[in-house]
């Protein structure tokens, strides 16, 4: 038998496991969303390659354990028939994550679905020193936990009162979070540097006295392993998709020119100087 290629597999999805001969495949899996045609997919290789279970990651992902080196080939065109393929591991990109967004939580302040498609095509499986994270969560509840991966994305909404719709009934107030938000003497006030973008506000007024904007803030630098870092919120709220866009661009450019190998983006960070990845992000979100 020729020795195997487990650098080669690896990128693939195929994880070694401590059983000689045996991988554990991830799947190719975006934004969480994964069809019942792949899923039938799924369960018919599991149950005719492998053990007949899958693992769930914590990154949104599908692996199938128990997939036998002889069957790789024949694994990944069963796969490929359902419309599903492989993941990826090592130093690349990985796994977009996202919650399930405005389409369907009355929460979400934007599409994340149609978000996390956007980067996966974007950057998905990218080569890079190191492995590198991308989620996108909806809204201020953080179910994604922007904060925690190399480059988050947050939804919120830029909200503006307007009194020619308000009837002063205070719900608004109520559903503020932050205190923004005061009623005296029949009269709604905003404290717009109170704001933190939820959309709250908006979503409850049942009079649409608030008009609504989306946009994003994006985190840079988080980890969540061995060492525990809160990304830093470094350009303002965005509200237009081709600025985030262009930022994020230009962080995983300044992570590829500038990490050592095997070197985390918030280490890189810290070795090249914040500033410097603040210089270079800042001009992406001026155009």
């Amino acid at each position: 038998m020729p020795a195997i290629d487990y650098a080669t597999l690896k990128k693939g999805g195929f994880m070694r496991q401590k059983q000689k001969g045996y991988f554990s495949l991830r799947l190719g899996v975006t934004g969480g969303q994964v069809t019942t045609e792949q899923l039938a997919a799924v369960i018919d290789v599991a149950n005719t390659y492998g053990h007949g279970y899958i693992h769930l990651t914590s990154r949104q992902g599908i692996e199938i354990p128990f997939i036998n080196i002889e069957d790789v080939e024949d694994v990944k065109n069963a796969l490929a028939k359902g419309g599903i393929a492989p993941g990826v591991c090592g130093p690349r990109v990985r796994t977009i994550t996202a919650c399930q967004g405005s389409k369907v939580c009355p929460n979400a302040c934007i599409d994340t679905e149609d978000m996390a498609k956007e980067l996966h095509s974007r950057y998905f499986g990218r080569e890079l020193p190191h492995k590198f994270k991308l989620g996108v969560t909806g809204c201020q509840n953080n179910c994604l936990k922007a904060e925690e991966n190399d480059l988050g994305v947050k939804g919120g909404l830029a909200v503006t009162w307007g009194k020619e719709n308000c009837i002063a009934c205070g719900v608004c107030v109520k559903a503020c979070r932050n205190g923004a938000i005061a009623l005296s003497d029949g009269k709604i006030t905003v404290n717009y540097e109170k704001c933190n973008n939820c959309g709250r506000c908006a979503f409850a007024c049942p009079t649409g006295a608030y008009a609504t904007t989306e946009g994003y803030f994006l985190y840079f630098g988080g980890l969540f392993g061995d060492t525990i870092n809160k990304g830093t919120p470094i350009v303002p709220f965005i509200t237009d998709r081709e600025t985030v866009l262009r930022v994020c661009d230009a962080a995983v450019m300044f992570f590829k020119e500038n990490a050592k190998p095997g070197e985390r983006f918030k280490f890189t960070v810290d070795r090249v100087g914040e500033d410097a990845l603040r210089e270079r992000v800042m001009e992406a979100y001026h155009g």
